[in-house]
């Protein structure tokens, strides 16, 4: 039998997880930015919401409870951090990284509190700006995220950080002169609009064409001469039009063992994506594959990062397609 208090206990826990996962899309982008990965992003969410439930006496109003759970979630993904200390490869490579679909950035939901465009805004989650914070020690990062990303004043930042204004200050100097080696400035000159344009989807549709024919010539057609391709958690970037190209041909793309391809289009970053499913000789139906996410610059793919297929569950992809 159920006693009063229990009962008293479970309402109030069910009250609790009600308002802070209000938060949680939003929590979980946050943890991504720190981390690069999707899966540990839901992870650090999960123990963002139980170290809440455990200090929940802690929590007097002072600040909102949106900024005491963003303060509880950077720390948490510090501590995961300082747990599991991760560099990138001497070429510079985020092994780790994994793709954020979309439809997770549009479950954001509008707030009174705090601005949602700047949580999911294009600029700062992209892979190209995804990578290169991965690059920062994590104390820096996690500065430059909650200054130049969310906005936060230097104080609200030394508070969520348990630091001095000094330190924050003294970590987003090392922020900034770290990403100045791997970002363009300005942040427009790599920017893209919000929307697709009409050019972009046509290229997309060539781009799905080309590869479900097995057309390498057709393909190349669409790269930017400088194109950059990598396939985390694989090491290993390939750089130019020729060479990426040609490393897919010799993988035996166009050739009959390699089998048939159909491509699906979706999003990933705020970028375009396309999850190839392939059906090898005698197989009945078309299995996952990988997923491209594209980088369009100058009406041609300029950067292309392709991830396992394990991963199309994540973009409600079908786990097959009919032949």
């Amino acid at each position: 039998m159920t006693t009063s208090s229990e009962s008293t206990a479970a309402t109030d826990r069910e009250a609790f997880e009600a308002q802070v996962r209000r938060h949680a899309r939003e929590l979980q982008v946050h943890c991504y930015r720190m981390t690069g990965s999707v899966e540990e992003s839901e992870d650090l969410v999960q123990e963002t919401f139980l170290r809440a439930w455990r200090r929940r006496e802690q929590f007097a109003g002072r600040s909102t409870l949106r900024a005491w759970l963003y303060k509880i979630a950077t720390n948490a993904c510090l501590d995961a951090l300082d747990k599991r200390p991760r560099t990138p490869s001497p070429g510079g490579e985020v092994l780790w990284l994994q793709p954020f679909p979309d439809a997770l950035l549009e479950a954001v939901p509008a707030s009174e509190e705090g601005p949602e465009d700047a949580v999911v805004a294009k600029e700062t989650i992209e892979l190209t700006f995804i990578t290169a914070i991965q690059r920062l020690q994590p104390l820096p990062r996690a500065v430059f995220i909650l200054r130049d990303v969310l906005d936060c004043s230097a104080k609200e930042a030394a508070g969520l950080l348990e630091t001095t204004v000094a330190s924050v200050n003294s970590a987003l100097q090392r922020a900034h002169a770290g990403l100045r080696e791997h970002l363009p400035e300005p942040r427009a000159q790599w920017r893209p609009g919000q929307e697709p344009s009409a050019a972009e989807r046509e290229l997309l549709a060539r781009y799905v064409e080309a590869s479900e024919q097995a057309d390498a010539e057709g393909v190349a057609a669409l790269l930017h001469e400088d194109v950059r391709f990598s396939m985390p958690p694989q090491p290993g970037v390939w750089e130019g039009r020729d060479t990426v190209v040609g490393c897919w041909v010799e993988g035996g793309f166009g050739t009959d063992a390699f089998g048939e391809m159909r491509c699906v289009l979706t999003r990933a970053n705020r970028q375009p994506a396309v999850a190839a499913y392939v059906r090898k000789p005698g197989e009945a139906e078309f299995r996952p594959l990988a997923v491209d996410v594209l980088r369009i610059e100058d009406g041609l793919v300029r950067g292309i990062v392709t991830f396992d297929g394990s991963l199309f569950g994540r973009f409600d992809l079908p786990a097959s397609l009919a032949a």
